[in-house]
């Protein structure tokens, strides 16, 4: 058996080594909490049918004036791949976050239905096609409002 102190410094060391792969422009990172309420979020957004992945399909949207919440993994290389997407983020008043690690990265991207990896998605406010019923847009709306608003205050506290 591990002793608490002894597993709690593990999980630092993982914590700390998934850290190290992240790029530097990567802020505002997530933390393990903010994780998984992304998680949470994506994968109720995947059923409905409300994302957008990658980047020429997340930049579309945003041109086009579709809101949501974008998700950008932290640890793409070569970073010039998604260097244009805060900056477009913020010229459409859209909370973005970066998730830190590929092991984050692959289960926000598995929640979202999809084998491959993709470097972002957008989690829109509302379906492609359709309207949702009342209970899953207000469970939906409730998750959303909640994750916006800590990726705000951690945007809030870099600038």
């Amino acid at each position: 058996m591990v002793s608490d102190g002894e597993g709690n410094k593990k999980d630092k060391e993982k914590d700390r080594k998934k850290r190290q792969h992240v790029s530097i422009i990567a802020r505002p990172l997530a933390g393990k909490r903010l994780c998984k309420k992304t998680l949470k979020l994506v994968r109720r957004a995947a059923q409905n049918k409300q994302l957008r992945r990658g980047v020429k399909e997340v930049v579309k949207a945003v041109r086009r004036g579709q809101k949501g919440l974008c998700v950008i993994a932290g640890d793409i290389s070569p970073i010039d791949v998604i260097t244009h997407l805060p900056i477009l983020c913020e010229e459409s008043d859209i909370p973005y976050i970066y998730v830190p690690s590929k092991e984050a990265r692959s289960y926000l991207f598995c929640a979202a239905a999809q084998k491959r990896p993709a470097c972002c998605m957008l989690v829109l406010l509302n379906p492609v096609k359709g309207k949702l019923e009342d209970e899953e847009k207000q469970g939906f709306m409730e998750d959303y409002t909640d994750v916006s608003k800590e990726v705000k205050s951690l945007a809030s506290t870099i600038y």
